[in-house]
């Protein structure tokens, strides 16, 4: 008898709901973020708890504590003492000092010599021929030229003034020709480019302040460690930006140059350097305004100047003299930004306007250089040399007075709205205070991870390595507490950035009037140097860490808000008008199309708005931020450079830490 095989009943179909759930862990591992990680995940498992066990779970552990101070003000004391012996001193550094401080001291006696009217005179015909000797442009920044330099010695800062002039100068020649230099071998070349990248990226995230302290213990405190700290800062965007304009070069032309048969210094001189022309003015005007911006912070160390008058304000919380000296500061930036804008926008508009050739070309060159020397003459024949007494007038008591009146009245006891420094005091108490105590109460070990993983998924492995160790060289130096202080006061700044700059360049995105005007307000808030901005927050909040923050809030957002529109605007308006006629709302619109559309905008926004944030909250350790802020002006100004310069190599880390965190490696491009 055979026997009946039963079939086996058929498999029992899965719903497509069922069958998604017994996907979802395979698809969670297939998910390209916890792929990532899964990695680092696997090795915090095996690594975390040793570390626990061997060094604790609290704030960074003693035993990996490495003493720097010590051997750094030994140091210190050893170039002090051996300053006039040592023949690196003798035979390099000490010529290169007295050059420094030769040139500047030669330069300030020439303006100083030669009076405020030759002065006054050069600078409004060199505006005019710049804009154009028959356009209404350049009249217009001719004026703007007069009253700028008009002002300065009105409100009795003429000296100051020709002090910050000459050092500027010098700064930004040298910084021109060593930047073009850099940045003609980093055009030319894909091996010096490739070197040169990551030391202009590295040079774009480290504070000003950063630059001072090396050079403070090499040349001392005075004129030639301004000088070179400002040429080394201002020289970067000059070699970036004409590297750009080299590679930028049309390739047809290229093509045809060499199809004449010329040679590569020919192609170099007559169609490369042609055609990057706009770059390379570009990057002179972004090292004008780097270098304005050092020299102001470089008073700290005895640059002079009106920063030095700003610095000596601000010590004493004299707003109106810091606002004396800030006023002829922002008039230097936005001449100097107008002239060499104006000198960019000529050189695209190609042929000579009609009129005489008088007013053209060499020839108006001619014209102006005459008409300067020939009227400063003249007035240098009938008016004196210095700026006259009595025609200065000082703003300070009435500005002091107006501070007092509006603390007195709308800082503190406002009915329901309470008052600007009670809104300082509540920032610090409900934010700042919360957010420094837990980052403090965080295991050590939790916030390298942290730093590593938010740097693997931002930049790839090499950026998780640099993350890691500069987040953990942070403790090594023994610098912990005070990094999380700023750290804490960092991470308010880039939240309420970015708050504000993304609401603000989102509605100017979609709202051209508002665009329109927002653009030269934006224009002049990226002009000004940072000391500028702290005035007018100590005025709002007094000095403390809420201060320090808000200056930082309003040094980055114009970035912030510029990129954020730029980046919604550049979004395909062929897929907008889709959306349209969907039926999207508004909202719609832009939550589900432009701004996933403009992510690598909004990424640069965000890293540019980190590194900005950083930047500024160092320099309010002039205004009360405390933490490195403190130790780093504290190192400069007692000569406790081993204090200042821990704190120093601690702000490095930490913009490394915070720009890997926030920057991809395809949106590496410079601040400048």
């Amino acid at each position: 008898m055979s026997a009946v095989v039963t079939p086996a009943p058929p498999p029992t179909p899965v719903e497509p709901a069922e069958e998604a759930v017994l996907d979802q862990p395979r698809s969670r591992l297939r998910h390209p973020v916890l792929r990532r990680l899964l990695p680092l995940g696997v090795a915090a498992v095996v690594l975390v708890p040793l570390a626990a066990i061997l060094w604790g779970s609290g704030a960074w552990p003693s035993d990996l504590t490495v003493d720097v101070k010590t051997p750094l003000d030994d140091a210190y004391t050893w170039v002090v003492n051996n300053r006039d012996t040592n023949p690196v001193f003798l035979y390099f550094l000490l010529h290169l000092s007295n050059w420094s401080d030769s040139s500047v001291t030669w330069l300030t006696d020439l303006l100083e010599t030669i009076g405020w009217f030759p002065v006054i005179v050069a600078a409004v015909l060199l505006s005019w021929r710049v804009g154009g000797l028959r356009d209404k442009r350049g009249l217009k920044l001719a004026l703007v030229t007069l009253a700028a330099f008009a002002v300065c010695g009105v409100l009795g800062m003429w000296q100051a003034t020709m002090e910050t002039l000459a050092l500027m100068a010098v700064a930004v020649a040298v910084s021109a020709v060593i930047g073009a230099l850099l940045g003609l071998c980093a055009g030319l070349s894909d091996r010096f480019e490739r070197i040169l990248r990551p030391v202009l990226d590295t040079m774009q995230i480290m504070p000003a302040f950063a630059y001072l302290l090396p050079l403070v213990l090499l040349f001392d405190i005075g004129v030639p460690s301004a000088l070179i700290a400002t040429i080394i800062y201002a020289a970067p965007p000059m070699a970036r930006l004409t590297s750009l304009g080299l590679r930028g070069a049309d390739p047809s032309v290229m093509e045809a140059a060499t199809s004449l048969g010329t040679s590569p210094v020919q192609r170099l001189l007559t169609a490369r350097l042609p055609l990057a022309r706009k770059e390379i003015l570009l990057g002179l005007n972004q090292t004008i305004m780097m270098a304005l911006s050092m020299v102001t912070i470089a008073s700290v160390i005895g640059a002079g100047g009106l920063g030095e008058e700003v610095f000596r304000a601000l010590s004493t919380v004299d707003v109106g003299g810091a606002l004396a000296a800030g006023i002829p500061i922002v008039l230097l930036a936005i001449w100097l930004d107008r002239v060499t804008s104006a000198a960019g926008e000529r050189l695209g508009e190609g042929a000579a306007p009609a009129g005489p050739a008088l007013l053209h070309g060499w020839r108006a060159w001619i014209l102006t250089a005459v008409s300067g020397v020939v009227l400063s003459a003249v007035g240098w024949l009938l008016l004196i040399a210095e700026w006259p007494e009595a025609w200065e007038v000082d703003i300070a008591p009435p500005v002091n007075d107006a501070v007092d009146w509006f603390t007195s009245h709308l800082a503190e006891g406002v009915p329901v709205l309470g008052g600007t420094r009670t809104w300082a005091d509540g920032f610090t108490t409900w934010a700042l205070n919360p957010l420094r105590d837990g980052l403090t109460a965080l295991p050590w070990w939790l916030l390298v991870l942290l730093a590593a993983a938010f740097a693997l998924l931002a930049g790839g492995w090499g950026a998780m390595c640099t993350a890691a160790v500069a987040m953990a060289g942070v403790g090594v130096i023994g610098v912990w507490g005070h990094s999380l202080d700023t750290l804490s006061q960092a991470i308010a700044g880039v939240v309420v950035t970015l708050v504000l700059g993304f609401l603000i360049g989102v509605a100017a995105a979609r709202v051209p009037l508002l665009e329109r005007l927002l653009r030269p307000v934006l224009d002049t808030m990226q002009t000004l140097p940072q000391f500028i901005y702290l005035i007018p927050v100590v005025a709002l909040f007094n000095v403390g860490r809420a201060a320090a923050v808000a200056a930082a809030v309003l040094y980055a957002l114009p970035a912030v808000v510029r990129i954020t529109v730029q980046g919604l605007k550049q979004v395909d308006a062929a897929t907008l008008e889709a959306a349209r006629s969907m039926g999207a709302s508004t909202f719609q619109q832009i939550r589900q199309v432009q701004v996933p559309l403009a992510r690598p905008a909004l990424m640069l926004a965000l890293n540019q708005g980190v590194v900005l944030v950083l930047a500024m909250v160092i320099v309010g350790g002039f205004v009360g931020s405390g933490a490195l802020g403190y130790d780093v002006v504290y190192g400069l100004q007692k000569s406790e450079l081993g204090t200042g310069l821990t704190a120093g190599v601690a702000i490095v880390l930490l913009g490394l830490v915070l720009d890997r965190t926030t920057q991809r490696p395809a949106q590496r491009t410079g601040r400048h």
